[in-house]
């Protein structure tokens, strides 16, 4: 079925891409291949059906190889960070898409191309997998026919984020909730994401009387997590995993924490084997923001000097690239080159530009009204005592781009294209305060491209 829908589609592409006898993928003609051609693969990897789907996502990922275009893996970048190879002048953004995911990851690309940026993260959180419906498969090939279609040349970092065990159900089962969590990774590296953040910060206990036994549950299942990475990583590719110290929204991290959790870390793990290349800390932020009654957001303080201080142990104690602050997306703008000077190895940002996907004024009125609809339906039993429906539409219209994601793609393209131009200019404000611009040559000089290919019946 999917060798007679790769046919069928191949017929749709105008010539411009050939699969040989031998199964090897060529580009015929580059410049035709970027026009309507990679529009129809980055949909049918969407919403084609299942064969349309398995033929467009492997012609995707052989065009990425055909074109420089490969996934790899950030851990050597930032390993060398940790070893001062690296200067510490720029902050890496992992941005997360969850609104017109092909729109959005154009809009990336066309404010990295001119900057020079390589040092950047597509992620999305295994949360945002659920209410955005959109697998690891899916996502990757979304992004690689984005970068296809603007010309990219270099390594795609993606990014599982927030692979997070949930408390609850760690509570009821653990066996059960670690399956799901070691399945959904395993799918995501057979997707081509060599990047994973492991999130067991939820099993902290701070009704431990020392930070170690806090930690414990935290740094063991972390480590356990780990080993499954390395035994299904590709050859010639190290993984680069994260941990996380302390939940986002509770307290501030400290030094404490972060040596009792990698020192129980190191000592969980087998010996010799590769850790992590990062650690996720709590700063004073929150996901999505605080949204205040009439639904616009509070001001936020970030302890920067938390950032600094354990970026600084991450590295000379452990080896790591250093500290990774997450939702920070809704922060003002004066905050970002902050996390520069104060040496943050990474950042995480989602919400801001869903936000600016739902308030573009370009958006059409009618579709935000049957979205918030839904959401007032579907998800009412989500709305919090004394919550105004304001703040609860802002926390809640994240589920509304799933159901709703082929209306997102549907739109026409004058109002896409005004929505990219907006995502294009916040992404571009975001490189320049995070001073990503020329980060091509080490990203590449870290990750240099290990061909892999696979097989249609992937």
């Amino acid at each position: 079925m999917s060798q007679k829908a790769l046919e069928t589609l191949l017929a749709e592409l105008e010539d411009s891409v050939i699969v040989g006898d031998d199964g090897k993928v060529s580009v015929a003609d580059e410049e035709k291949l970027r026009g309507r051609p990679i529009d129809i693969l980055a949909k049918k990897a969407v919403f084609g059906d299942s064969g349309q789907q398995a033929a467009a996502r492997w012609l995707l990922w052989e065009l990425g190889q055909v074109l420089e275009i490969y996934p790899a893996s950030i851990h050597e970048l930032y390993i060398a960070r940790g070893r001062g190879e690296v200067p510490l002048n720029f902050t890496v953004p992992a941005i997360n898409l969850r609104a017109m995911a092909y729109d959005s990851a154009r809009a990336v690309f066309r404010a990295a191309l001119p900057r020079n940026v390589g040092a950047l993260i597509f992620e999305i959180a295994r949360s945002e997998i659920g209410y955005t419906e959109q697998r690891p498969a899916e996502y990757l090939s979304v992004v690689m026919a984005a970068a296809i279609k603007e010309g990219y040349r270099g390594p795609l970092f993606v990014q599982g984020d927030h692979f997070q065990v949930n408390l609850k159900k760690f509570k009821a089962g653990p066996e059960l909730e670690l399956q799901a969590v070691s399945d959904l990774t395993e799918e995501a590296i057979k997707a081509g994401f060599y990047n994973i953040d492991i999130d067991t910060s939820t099993l902290v206990d701070l009704s431990h009387p020392t930070v170690d036994e806090q930690q414990r549950n935290n740094y063991e299942v972390c480590a356990n997590l780990t080993a499954f990475i390395r035994e299904r990583e590709p050859e010639g590719i190290t993984v680069s995993v994260g941990g996380e110290i302390g939940e986002i929204g509770e307290k501030n991290s400290d030094e404490t924490e972060l040596r009792a959790f990698m020192d129980g870390y190191y000592r969980s793990l087998a010996k010799g084997m590769t850790g992590l290349s990062k650690i996720s800390i709590q700063t004073g932020t929150a996901h999505g923001g605080v949204p205040l009654p009439d639904g616009t957001l509070a001001r936020v303080k970030i302890d920067f000097n938390v950032i600094k201080e354990l970026s600084r142990v991450a590295r000379d104690a452990y080896s790591m690239g250093g500290a990774v602050q997450h939702g920070a997306s809704t922060l003002p703008d004066e905050a970002f080159n902050q996390f520069v000077r104060n040496e943050a190895t990474e950042v995480h940002l989602a919400t801001g530009f869903q936000n600016i996907v739902y308030d573009h004024e370009a958006f059409p009125a009618e579709l935000r009204r049957r979205m918030y609809d839904h959401i007032k339906t579907a998800h009412a039993n989500e709305q919090k005592e004394g919550q105004t429906e304001e703040q609860f539409i802002y926390k809640t219209r994240k589920k509304g781009l799933g159901p709703f994601k082929a209306d997102l793609w549907g739109l026409s393209e004058d109002v896409r294209a005004a929505i990219r131009t907006s995502l294009e200019e916040k992404f571009g404000f975001l490189f320049d305060q995070l001073n990503v611009g020329n980060t091509m040559e080490v990203a590449k000089r870290y990750t240099p491209h290990i061909e892999i290919h696979k097989s249609l019946a992937e």
